[in-house]
């Protein structure tokens, strides 16, 4: 015979929140925050696991793991998903973490939210490694596009960037990625004396591959707290790395609230080669354009990459709470959100509190990107 623990039992009702929205607060659907700002972007973080061990994320020896049984499953992120999209507006959702090919029920979630009946645009972040074997899977979910992690090609570079040896599982991946899907994005975190003169290389690599790059800026969000300004390469340096051997020149397309700042590639000649993106969040900050709302993988709202804190909707949905409540919860949430992540390029070294920022305590892994 099988037995499953059900944990302790509990009182319908109990743990579920009085939810009183701000009286100060617009009568609207929607994420509004008090600065006009709506999120229409969810990112929601699936895992805080991964396999790779990035030098700007993790330690070598890897991070505690969160408990199974803290961690949303298959249905209750298709239900909050399904909350988001059709009670608060939201219309895009990109599924992090950690590294979600690691869920073996991704194929599932996707299909579920696929299928709700707002669908949103639905998209992925991964660092690639196992998703040559689950694109034609996932693209047939119903999976609209991927962004992959990639911050060189040299073999020897990404071992020492990633602590593993998995380069050519990657390119698989993005190769799988490209017979299957329209677009793919490429993400790049340039290191100084690592990787910063591979810029333009890995640039051509993707506009011959009809790929749209981004680079961004390293961020404040590692698990050793060894975040140094004067050491990032900053945005202003990515342009002239990539102006050695391309012209770039501000698109004609609005930026529309992405966090990319994206740029007309042409070559020597002047022939238009593509589009490479920049997300300047230190040094060149779109706060006040930022449309995107979070879900950690333990079912908590994040306002913000750089928040301090966290409402939870997990325990409450857990405890019976029902959609009307948990949409007040996630709108009271937002409507929190700060005027900007407090970062400002006036601050100098590991001083972040001269510029008024102070990291988080939750690393980009258990937050989710």
């Amino acid at each position: 015979m099988t037995t499953v623990s059900l944990g302790m039992p509990r009182l319908p009702g109990a743990g579920v929140p009085d939810v009183r929205l701000p009286a100060d607060r617009p009568a609207t659907g929607g994420l509004v925050d008090t600065f006009g700002r709506v999120a229409t972007d969810l990112r929601v973080s699936l895992t805080d696991r991964c396999n790779l061990r990035c030098t700007y994320c993790m330690p070598a020896e890897g991070l505690p793991t969160l408990p199974k049984d803290s961690v949303m499953t298959r249905e209750e992120i298709v239900r909050l998903v399904g909350i988001a999209t059709r009670d608060l507006g939201v219309r895009q959702v990109r599924f992090t973490g950690g590294e979600p090919l690691l869920r073996r029920d991704l194929v599932e979630i996707v299909r579920d939210c696929a299928a709700l009946p707002r669908r949103p645009e639905l998209s992925l972040t991964t660092n690639a490694v196992g998703l040559d074997s689950r694109a034609a899977a996932l693209r047939e979910a119903g999976l609209d596009r991927v962004n992959v992690s990639l911050d060189t090609l040299d073999p020897d570079t990404f071992a020492t960037l990633a602590r593993r040896p998995f380069l050519e599982r990657t390119l698989a991946g993005i190769d799988a990625a490209a017979q299957q899907f329209d677009l793919v994005k490429i993400n790049a975190v340039l290191v100084r004396g690592v990787n910063l003169d591979h810029a333009a290389e890995l640039l051509a690599w993707c506009l011959e591959r009809g790929f749209e790059l981004r680079f961004i800026e390293q961020m404040p969000l590692d698990a050793d707290h060894a975040w140094d300004r004067a050491a990032m390469v900053t945005a202003a340096e990515v342009r002239d790395q990539l102006g050695t051997r391309f012209a770039l020149e501000a698109d004609e397309e609005p930026r529309d609230g992405a966090p990319a700042e994206r740029f007309v590639v042409r070559g020597a000649d002047g022939a238009r080669l593509g589009r490479v993106g920049i997300i300047a969040s230190v040094t060149e900050p779109f706060c006040d354009d930022c449309r995107r709302t979070r879900l950690t993988a333990e079912g908590g709202v994040r306002d913000c990459l750089f928040a301090h804190t966290e409402t939870d909707l997990l325990g409450p949905l857990r405890a019976g709470a029902d959609d009307a409540v948990l949409a007040d919860l996630w709108r009271a949430a937002m409507w929190e959100k700060q005027a900007g992540h407090g970062m400002s390029d006036t601050g100098s070294g590991t001083d972040l509190d001269s510029s008024g920022f102070t990291q988080p305590e939750r690393t980009m892994s258990a937050i989710g990107g």
